[in-house]
């Protein structure tokens, strides 16, 4: 469940279930997810989302092992596997104050560190795949120059960011085959060469404006190229070897 997808009242009754009558529209009992989960496990996504006092009732069925349904009366005792995740630094939350510190180090037991998507470009195709197949597109193929694209964007947005391009190029698709001229602006932006309109005396640092323009010089030839490595080496007047050495410096797959 994504704990942030659901206000505080409609949260606690999701998760922990809730007694007919308990507020308006409950007309009959219902079981939460830690229920259904009993002797299993279940996914807390986006847990710093939780508010506190939904906090406070979690910590207790990670403590007891029981909780209430809203409305309840009887104490329901649980064994279910808790996994949590989130994007955000708890670490950080519990000194503000906007995450308990104790459920913190009750939800850290075990804690899996996962990079960003733009540091796992290997994992793109994968994804690509993986979202294909779930919009129902699984013949759809994309083609050299697209995927190149696809993989040296940023995806500040991550796994969701990619699963949202993806699903707005299925629908727009016609045919078979992605290409570039139905990826979104934003994705093909990382692909054009940097333009050069320097003003001097605002502390610039030459260094890092002529490493961007290089790395977006062989982004450019990569997708002019369809991906075709020793092609676009020679768009660009330059080995093969040193071509993969520059690809292999800035991290372009």
């Amino acid at each position: 469940i994504n704990c942030a997808a659901f206000p505080e009242g409609l949260l606690e009754s999701e998760l922990f279930g809730h007694m007919r009558g308990s507020f308006t529209g409950a007309v009959n009992n219902k079981q939460g997810l830690f229920e259904i989960a009993d002797r299993g496990s279940i996914f807390l996504d986006e847990i710093a989302e939780m508010p506190m006092a939904l906090q406070s009732k979690l910590l207790r069925v990670i403590e007891d092992g029981t909780f209430r349904r809203v409305g309840g009366v009887t104490d329901i005792k649980v064994d279910a596997r808790i996994i949590s995740a989130t994007n955000k630094n708890l670490r950080q939350l519990t000194g503000e104050r906007l995450f308990r510190e104790d459920l913190f180090y009750r939800l850290n037991v075990i804690p899996v560190n996962l990079p960003p998507l733009r540091e796992r470009k290997d994992d793109i195709p994968l994804l690509i795949d993986h979202f294909l197949h779930k919009y129902g597109r699984s013949s759809v193929k994309i083609d050299n120059s697209s995927m190149h694209a696809l993989s040296n964007h940023e995806w500040r947005g991550n796994v969701r960011e990619l699963e949202n391009i993806i699903e707005r190029i299925v629908t727009l698709a016609d045919g078979e085959v992605i290409s570039r001229d139905i990826l979104p602006p934003e994705i093909l932006h990382t692909s054009e060469p940097a333009t050069v309109n320097p003003e001097l005396g605002t502390g610039i640092d030459l260094d890092k404006v002529l490493e961007e323009l290089e790395k977006a010089y062989l982004l450019k030839a990569l997708d002019t190229a369809n991906g075709v490595k020793n092609e676009a080496a020679k768009m660009l007047n330059i080995s093969f070897r040193s071509f993969r050495h520059r690809l292999s410096k800035y991290g372009i797959k």
